[in-house]
Formats: structure tokens, sequence, C-alpha cells
């Protein structure tokens, strides 16, 4: 069974889009894991819900939120999901355990993560860190990864100039640093954002070349990218739909609906869920919008794996790095838009 919740885009019944392709037409039922429960975090895929856009594709789309991209990663390897939105650490990880997973859309072109202090902590940079004892979401998230390679570019070693402690996401993660349990905390923006909601002052010490780092991505088995390519069309298709719509401050208030539906708790307080949009929103944009939403830079996965090979998330190369991710969809799902 899939941990986590099912999102709701009515109040407690399962989020399900119907066709609008006429009655005759057949609606094709997809699954969608993502890692955390954010709506907003991902309002490309709840704008694409609300708007209908998945039922113009013929697809009936059910989301499932489970804990951290390792989770994203082995619900679709058990057949339980089709499409997962897990970071491409986790994914590169996966597919050197032999599971043939392939990026397929490039949802976040800049880092979702960032290493953050409390303000109030004696840190004024990544060398400060040792000694310290690091947040993390999840044991095997994609924040751990951006985390590791950050800290080994300050030539500390995991497991001696400091440790991981798994502390959740968030509001428990404010707990935590107001236990004083974790000195940093490899922080989504929406853990950030949370995070300083609680009166909690951060700082980011964050290097700028690890912001450039892209983050969670949509992905899917090869078997069924190979099987089902349509669908892999009309998915990414109300995807970038969605994303458009969505990064227009002029929808902003359709946006945050959406997001509400899609997690009521996220919305209830509608300035955070603003400000949150904002932030997010900024992670979604592009660096380069003429390569059309969704597309994956070559160099940016070899940036990953290499980063991956240095702080022993990998521990030899992968034989086939291209085959980790596919831009093959990207001219079809912009074309016309």
């Amino acid at each position: 069974m899939l941990s986590g919740y099912r999102t709701a885009l009515f109040a407690g019944a399962a989020l399900a889009v119907a066709t609008s392709w006429g009655a005759m037409a057949q609606t094709t039922p997809i699954t969608v894991v993502v890692p955390n429960p954010s709506a907003i975090n991902n309002f490309p895929l709840f704008v694409a819900i609300g708007e209908g856009y998945f039922a113009d594709e013929g697809l009936e789309i059910t989301v499932e939120a489970v804990n951290g991209s390792a989770s994203v990663l082995q619900t679709m390897a058990a057949g339980q999901a089709q499409i997962g939105n897990p970071g491409p650490g986790p994914l590169l990880n996966a597919r050197a355990r032999g599971e043939d997973v392939v990026f397929i859309y490039n949802q976040f072109p800049k880092s979702i993560f960032g290493l953050v202090v409390n303000e109030k902590a004696d840190v004024d940079d990544i060398a400060d860190l040792k000694g310290t004892v690091v947040g993390v979401g999840t044991a095997d998230g994609a924040e751990v990864a951006f985390a590791r390679g950050i800290l080994a570019g300050a030539g500390l070693e995991e497991g001696t100039d400091y440790e991981f402690l798994p502390i959740g996401d968030g509001g428990t993660a404010a707990a935590a640093f107001l236990r004083d349990e974790v000195t940093a905390y490899s922080a989504a923006v929406s853990d950030a954002a949370i995070i300083r909601s609680r009166g909690i002052g951060l700082d980011e010490i964050t290097p700028e070349e690890y912001l450039s780092y892209f983050g969670n991505g949509w992905a899917t088995t090869r078997d069924f990218l190979e099987s089902n390519p349509e669908v892999i069309e009309g998915f990414g298709r109300a995807l970038v739909r969605g994303t458009r719509f969505g990064l227009d401050e002029a929808n902003t208030e359709k946006v945050l609906e959406h997001t509400t539906a899609g997690n009521p708790q996220e919305g209830e307080d509608r300035e955070f869920a603003a400000s949150l949009l904002t932030a997010i929103r900024d992670r979604v944009t592009p660096l380069d919008v003429s390569n059309g939403y969704g597309y994956q830079p070559p160099e940016a996965w070899e940036q990953w794996h290499q980063s991956q090979l240095d702080t022993g998330g990998l521990s030899a190369p992968l034989d086939d790095l291209e085959a980790a991710y596919t831009n093959e969809f990207v001219k079809t799902w912009n074309e016309g838009q």
C-alpha cells in the first residue's frame, strides 16, 4: 500500500479528472506519486487538474503523496504509480541499482533546495558546519544528495566532520530547530518558508554554484514510457499549460484556489500560501525558456552525475548517463503554446 495520503480535489474525495473529449472517448487512469504533500510545490500539476488540461488529454489523474524521492521511486518500481516526481540524485542511485527509470520532465530548472542555518548560529560559511548535525527531510531524499555535495566541496566528510539527521519537513523541522537538534537544514523552498513562518530566522549559506543544480522533475519507467508514449505526450502537454497559467501573476488567486483544493491545510493561511507560490514560481521558471518547459540540459545531468560520484552517492560511473533522461517529448509539449 502507498504511504502518505491521497490528495483530494474535493473534500475527502480521491482526485479524479473527468475527460472533456466527449461522451464516446475513454479516459486513461494515471496514478502520479509526489514526494511530499505540498500542492503549491507542484502547482503546475494542480493547475492542470483544476483547469481541466489533463481532461483535455483524456487522462484521469490520481495523486498520491509519499515520504521522499526514494519512496516515489519504490512506488513506481512496485507498479503502484505510472509517473512520479523524484529528485535527480535518487533517480541516478535507482538506476545504479538496476531500476530502469527515466526522467522525462524538468519541473525545477533551478535548485529547489538550499542549505540554511538558524540566524542565531555562529555559522558564516559551509566550513563552519564541521562538528555539527545537519537536518534533512528523509534519510535518502534528494535533499541529502544536494547537501552532501555542498559539504564535500568544503572538505567535510559525512560521519567524521558532520552527521545527517532526518527531521521531516516543514513543521517538524521547525521543532528540531527549536530544540537545537540541528544547526543546519537542507531545506526545500517550501520547508524554509514554513520554518520562517514559525518565527525562526534562517540564513541561507548555499554556495552560488550549487543553486544551478536542477531539482525534482517527472519520471517514469522505461517500460511505461515505451508502451504509452501518447500518455507521456498528453501528460507533459498538460503540465506545460499548467505551468504557463501558473506563472502568470494575473492568475494568482485561481492558482491558489487549485492548490488549496489539492491541500486544504496549506491554503488556510492565504498570505503564507501566496508568499510560498512566489518562491516556487522563481524555481520553476526556466533559466533559458527558448528550450521549452521541461527541457533537461545534458550538462546539468553531467553535473549531478559527477556530484554523486564525488560524494559517494554512486560507487561507480553509470555506463550510460543519457539513458537516465530524455528530451524526446519537449518539442511536442511546447508546440503551439
